[in-house]
């Protein structure tokens, strides 16, 4: 039986509570049947909470996701266009018209692209459908910074120093800036997730920082409109879940710290906020809670402050006016499903729980994985999830994606694969449980940000809840360490590929293609014929050798880097659940790792490391490939993605320093500079070209003098 979810009519809902209004003074309409405005893990998370309720689900997608997780999850789903999200997820007409064509009286925005949307809000309410969601004024209200920091000063909800005026001009811009002192930071007055968002250390910097915040602005929100504020420096990044219904109640669902970030965008966060008193906890809650109230707030919201590390003084930054990507915290601390209550909200009931009913448990962490690659400046990159193995679900871990083994990130959204979510007794149990979960989620095909997650969790400032926003970049060196790849692992790796090769063999030769099968196996069939080999091995910058022998079945003897003495080892490769455990016994030591090999690149996952190691492309075959080393008269492409702007032509003199072109890929914005002084020989790109990482895009020559 479908459990009906019930939604206020709209001659009601215009959310001008000018008065207290009881439930029962309110008409209610019956709803069965949502649709997604939103794709990948969010919206997953939100048919998953929708079946729970007996609600139907309709999804939309691009041709890009045709065969996405959430098109096969949903009770329904609509083609609204191509990939890029100007031609279908941010398509209101095209939305509105599913959610006619499949009888739908509501529709839930997720987060990011029409979540934040004041028009989109008020079209579904022109158009007699629920948005799930905060009123149209609200969101507006809250959305344009500047106007939210005059209503927070109304409000009594502290803010910090800044320019929020409307004179957008670069003269005005800069005369305010110098006003203000450097380093401030530049920030879209629309939207959020660090987009359009930029730090002018100096003077010097502020107008290229200030194009660059307005570029992305408009590319993201359509409005180019920035606010200055004064730096903070060594700032917290902490935020409080509000909830409001239409009934002038509000509560908050206590704070989340999202201090460690890159490029303004959050990496791990977690519920509740690290060394924080009961008395703040209350201060910042309450505050909130006025902030949601000023506005006549509806539904779920987070109210963001910047909170000084050593005082703890805090400051209103910015209002949410959507679900948070890290609500899973939150909901893990207060065992409360949080996009149940936005649908119960927006059905028209009261707030299912007063302040003094909700309660903390325990605490909870989010790591977020990201298809980039942290040691090159955390470039998102995009490609196929070739391998793919996450951890079991337990009652205290959740993984909240929208991807399967095969998937594609593709280069026209978000590079997040998934959120890791754990919980524990206290802060010390869930940060060794978030370890421990993390290296039994493995991933190959592309590049992650799992070995840096792992790395800042052992980290001891970061143990001790010692952050803040500058935190990735103050222990740079410590979150980096050079990489010194033990010889044990080169041992592995080279057993690994044998037995690779072995098992590729066996499948190439029997029947059956599972080489571990019982008939496979029952062959006896041995195939290490080779009584030596070298294996050359690249990790990191770093070039490897090891020498194999094999002087009797099931027995090597190797040496790493020709030095020490030789190591006797033996090993197998099982399958167990589907996945290649290597069991490697080395002088009599047994370990067990899982394997991957993906052409020329071996995965190996140990219990707390993954390693990826290559054996390089002999050079003859690069240059029949016509592959060269990149120099400083050649600029390539860091990353796969589209060309948004090039700001050269074929012969200007350039200089070091100068910028050449932008790229933009997943949902980021990369300026590619010379590496040199020179002249423009040719411009080999176009703008709105789909580039591959490491495309030529421009060469130079040098300059004569």
């Amino acid at each position: 039986m479908i459990m009906a979810m019930y939604i206020i009519g709209h001659q009601l809902s215009s959310y001008a509570r000018k008065s207290h209004q009881s439930a029962s003074q309110l008409e209610k309409v019956r709803i069965n049947k949502i649709l997604i405005a939103n794709r990948g893990e969010i919206a997953c998370r939100i048919i998953k909470t929708a079946k729970k309720l007996g609600v139907k689900t309709v999804a939309v997608y691009s041709e890009a996701d045709r065969n996405s997780m959430h098109v096969e999850q949903a009770d329904e789903a609509y083609c609204i266009g191509p990939a890029q999200s100007n031609q279908s997820y941010l398509r209101q007409d095209k939305i509105i018209s599913v959610v006619k064509q499949a009888k739908c009286q509501a529709v839930h925005p997720g987060y990011g692209f029409l979540s934040e949307n004041t028009e989109f809000a008020e079209l579904c309410q022109r158009e007699n459908i629920i948005f799930i969601g905060p009123p149209a004024s609200a969101i507006r209200d809250m959305g344009i910074k500047n106007t939210s920091k005059a209503i927070m000063m109304k409000a009594g909800v502290p803010i910090i120093e800044g320019y929020h005026e409307k004179d957008q001009t670069s003269e005005t811009l800069l005369i305010e800036a110098r006003k203000i002192g450097f380093p401030l930071m530049i920030k879209a007055v629309r939207g959020g997730g660090g987009k359009g968002m930029r730090i002018a250390l100096k003077e010097s910097d502020f107008i290229e920082a200030l194009e660059s915040a307005r570029t992305e602005s408009e590319k993201a929100f359509g409005d180019s409109a920035v606010l200055l504020e004064k730096y903070v420096a060594k700032p917290r990044h902490v935020e409080v879940q509000i909830f409001a219904d239409k009934y002038e109640n509000a509560v908050y669902l206590f704070e989340r710290d999202c201090s460690v970030q890159r490029r303004h965008q959050k990496v791990i966060e977690e519920a509740p906020a690290p060394n924080i008193s009961q008395k703040l906890r209350q201060e910042l809650g309450e505050a909130a809670v006025r902030a949601a109230k000023a506005v006549g707030y509806v539904g779920a919201g987070t109210v963001e402050f910047i909170m000084d590390q050593n005082s703890h003084s805090f400051h209103f930054m910015e209002m949410n006016t959507r679900l948070q990507v890290e609500h899973p915290v939150t909901e893990a601390i207060t065992g409360l499903d949080l996009v149940e209550w936005q649908m119960k909200i927006a059905s028209g009931e009261e707030l299912p729980l007063k302040q003094e009913q909700i309660t903390l448990n325990g605490h909870a962490f989010e790591a977020r994985i990201y298809a980039e690659n942290p040691r090159n400046g955390f470039l998102p990159g995009a490609g196929q999830l070739l391998y793919l193995k996450t951890p079991q679900i337990t009652d205290n871990v959740r993984v909240e994606t929208g991807v399967r083994q095969n998937d594609e990130v593709s280069v026209h959204y978000d590079p997040m694969i998934a959120k890791l979510v754990v919980w524990g007794k206290g802060r010390n149990e869930a940060l060794n449980v978030l370890r421990s979960k993390l290296n039994e989620y493995n991933i190959a095909g592309l590049d992650t940000n799992i070995e840096f997650i792992k790395d800042l969790c052992v980290h001891p400032k970061f143990q001790n809840g010692e952050v803040h926003t500058g935190f990735i970049e103050e222990n740079f060196e410590q979150l980096f360490p050079k990489l010194h790849v033990p010889n044990s692992i080169l041992i592995q790796a080279a057993l690994a590929w044998i037995l690779h090769e072995d098992v590729d063999s066996l499948s190439a030769s029997l029947e059956t293609k599972d080489p571990f099968s019982p008939f496979a196996m029952e062959t006896g069939l041995r195939l290490n014929h080779t009584l030596n080999h070298t294996f050359h091995f690249n990790v990191g910058n770093e070039n490897h050798i090891v020498e194999v022998k094999y002087p009797e079945p099931d027995l090597y003897l190797m040496r790493v880097n020709r030095l020490g003495p030789w190591r006797k080892v033996i090993g197998t490769l099982k399958k167990i659940d589907d996945v290649l455990e290597l069991f490697t016994e080395i002088d009599g030591i047994i370990t067990k790792a899982r394997t991957v090999k993906l052409n020329n690149k071996l995965h190996i996952f140990t219990k707390d490391h993954e390693w990826q190691l290559i054996i390089p492309t002999p050079k003859f075959v690069n240059t029949l490939m016509g592959r060269t080393e990149q120099n400083p008269y050649t600029a390539l492409s860091p990353m796969p993605g589209l060309v948004e702007k090039i700001f050269v032509n074929k012969g200007d003199v350039i200089k070091k320093g100068d910028s050449l072109l932008v790229i933009v890929a997943m949902k980021m914005e990369y300026i590619i500079k010379a590496c040199t002084n020179g002249v423009v020989e040719d411009v080999l790109c176009s703008i709105g070209d789909n580039v591959a990482k490491d495309k030529l895009l421009i060469k130079l020559t040098e300059a004569k003098v």
